[in-house]
């Protein structure tokens, strides 16, 4: 079997951490931090629109609007036209935003109250919460953020985009949509997943200068994975390698009308990889499967007896595309978690797991998307989709295994274990089969030798990053799951769209 690279990842936090490590890091002298912010933020508005010459920067009542007010001085000091706007309620309530904002007026800046518009200067900068606020916006900010957003003008959000939980990427109301989010002291976890992902706009971090030490104390509550931590999760395979190393993977679905979707899986682990992919579908899919790919090795099933030869020679066992929830499917349902084989689970089969007394084991991996993950929670899919991290945490609690919870920025999790966040993907990836492929993903690099939370974790990123280099070919409206198949064999060697590795 192969040996993969470690995965590595960036380290996510969240606002607990950072406030803790912004207490230490500011000592007895607060406002030099919030001077590096400030300053920071300035040069990241200069470095994204040089040419702006008119700025208005919403300043709320809490640190985050002392950032902004930091940022406001800057920009008048360089000739710009600048005017810090808040409502009525958010003057500067902490030390630290009031000494900004008298520093700033002292300059001669000006501040004024919110009347209903923002104007149509050349950048708006959302100094408004940052990661003080977990719940909705009051109705006056949610106006704020109306006018915002009706100006169409780009924004510089900082820290995190006002209105949105920094720790668990939920939208709980109003809330800024940014063009760019500039992040301090380190990367929040929140604002990878989730509802959070309409709101930041392109993300980057200023450090701030923070001691590595600090930093390294902070706990870290995630780890992020996007496309250039992907070809490092990729190890060259020896030169003496076999069909047989290189893992044996069973596909098992495709029901009547269903075909397609069990077909998709088996490509996407022959793409991914596997030495040897096998087909348990309804006979009257045979021969279409052995015409459209003649390297699968398809049989039609008609009892589970005949599942039984297919599954003792199977290293991975993929279940759930097209299996449906009939007698057909239920009983080759039965029949694959009876056989203590490491199984893929998903689609119908995650269905039927709902429906059934029967755990997984923990060599298992479940790939719900939130209606799936909320009919094996028993909750409803705005709670998933609320606290996505909660969600696949207490998947894998309940079921004991490592769950892969899809959708915009996918997390992976294992029992006991700092979950994954995959950061690619595209909308364009919103349509059937697009999950088949993923389980085809996941079950080849699990036959080939990696442990469940590698697989799910690298076939995850694989799989979503294929899907952005197809997209980028003819864009994202009309992107098929097929349309992946190619970029999948290209990622997992290493090499990026243009050849280059």
């Amino acid at each position: 079997m192969e040996q993969p690279s470690p995965a590595r990842g960036t380290p996510l936090y969240d606002a607990a951490a950072l406030r803790g490590v912004e207490t230490q890091a500011a000592g007895d002298d607060g406002f030099a931090l919030m001077a590096k912010a400030g300053q920071a933020a300035w040069r990241e508005l200069l470095r994204h629109w040089p040419d702006a010459q008119t700025l208005v920067v919403v300043c709320g009542p809490g640190n985050n609007g002392g950032d902004g007010y930091v940022l406001a001085r800057h920009a008048h000091a360089s000739g710009r036209t600048v005017r810090v706007l808040r409502l009525a309620t958010h003057a500067p309530k902490t030390p630290l935003a009031r000494r900004a904002c008298d520093e700033y007026e002292a300059a001669g800046g000006v501040v004024v109250e919110f009347g209903g518009t923002v104007g149509h200067p050349d950048v708006i900068v959302d100094a408004v919460f940052g990661i003080g606020l977990s719940r909705a916006a009051d109705g006056a900010a949610a106006e704020l953020f109306a006018a915002i957003a009706a100006s169409g003008r780009p924004v510089l959000s900082l820290d995190v985009p006002s209105g949105v939980d920094a720790d668990h990427g939920r939208v709980p109301g109003a809330a800024i949509v940014a063009t760019r989010t500039l992040q301090f002291i380190a990367p929040h976890a929140g604002l990878a997943t989730g509802a959070a992902l309409e709101h930041v706009g392109r993300l980057s971090l200023a450090t701030l200068d923070l001691p590595a030490h600090l930093r390294d104390a902070m706990a870290v509550v995630a780890t992020r994975f996007d496309a250039d931590d992907l070809s490092a999760m990729f190890a060259p395979r020896p030169r003496n390698t076999h069909k047989g190393a290189s893992g044996r993977v069973l596909c098992i679905g495709g029901d009547s009308g269903k075909g397609g979707a069990v077909m998709l899986a088996a490509e996407a682990a022959l793409r991914s990889g596997a030495g040897l992919v096998a087909v348990a579908t309804q006979p009257l899919h045979v021969a279409p499967l052995l015409a459209r790919c003649p390297e699968a090795m398809p049989v039609g099933i008609t009892s589970a007896r005949q599942l039984d030869p297919m599954l003792d020679t199977a290293d991975v066992v993929a279940i759930g595309p097209g299996l449906g929830q009939g007698d057909w499917g239920r009983t080759l349902f039965e029949r694959a978690l009876s056989r203590g084989k490491p199984l893929v689970l998903d689609a119908d089969a995650l269905n039927l797991l709902a429906a059934s007394a029967r755990l997984p084991s923990h060599d298992d991996i479940l790939t719900p998307h939130p209606g799936e993950a909320a009919r094996l929670l028993g909750i409803s899919v705005a709670e998933v989709q609320a606290n996505r991290y909660a969600a696949a945490r207490l998947l894998c609690q309940a079921m004991g295994c490592v769950v892969v919870l899809k959708g915009a920025g996918t997390l992976v999790a294992a029992p006991d274990t700092t979950p994954r966040v995959v950061s690619a993907g595209n909308p364009g990836m919103a349509v059937g089969g697009m999950g088949d492929v993923l389980t085809g993903c996941i079950a080849a690099l699990r036959a080939q030798g990696r442990d469940a939370f590698d697989a799910a974790t690298t076939g995850a990123l694989l799989h979503a990053v294929a899907g952005d280099d197809a997209a980028g070919e003819g864009g994202e409206r009309g992107l098929l799951p097929s349309d992946l198949l190619p970029h999948l064999r290209r990622r997992a060697n290493g090499t990026t769209p243009g050849g280059a590795r």
